[in-house]
């Protein structure tokens, strides 16, 4: 049984974002045409219900195959299992980018460690090093609060 199946709380916890999907709404619309605040609320909950409908058939696709975590694959065959084969292209275009993406943003970390000029271990001393003197100092804010606070305070007799 899927966790969704009880349905949430609160709605808005499961919503995308309005704010974004306004701004959406007005960048796809011809600039001389304007879209009612009832016609936007009408298209986020569509957005919603679809995200919804899409991740509910993906986590029961995942439970038959007795996977713990929904894959790519699993969202594919949702689409296609739902009638919406027309979007398996451009979902699986749109996935692919994603991934380059992250591979990109993996290069990027790497050689920002390789332009600090120290070994991993190097940084992982520097930072064990910062971390206790933070440590420090908040032990020293912390004594001097007690002191201030505690029965130390002048003229608390």
């Amino acid at each position: 049984m899927s966790d969704y199946e009880g349905g949430p709380s609160n709605d808005d916890d499961l919503s995308l974002p309005r704010a974004t999907v306004y701004k959406l709404i007005a960048e796809m619309l011809p600039d001389d045409v304007t879209c009612a605040k009832d016609t936007r609320d009408l298209l986020l909950d569509c957005c919603n219900e679809f995200i919804h409908l899409i991740a509910s058939e993906s986590n029961e696709i995942c439970e038959k195959e007795a996977k713990k975590t929904i894959a790519a694959e699993h969202v594919l065959t949702a689409l296609r299992e739902l009638g919406f084969e027309k979007y398996v292209a451009e979902v699986k275009e749109a996935y692919s980018e994603h991934r380059q993406q992250q591979t990109k943003d993996r290069g990027r970390k790497t050689n920002k460690l390789k332009q600090l000029g120290m070994s991993e271990e190097e940084l992982l001393r520097e930072q064990e090093l910062l971390f206790a003197q933070a440590r420090m100092r908040f032990q020293n804010q912390t004594t001097a609060q007690d002191q201030t606070n505690g029965s130390g305070v002048p003229g608390a007799q």
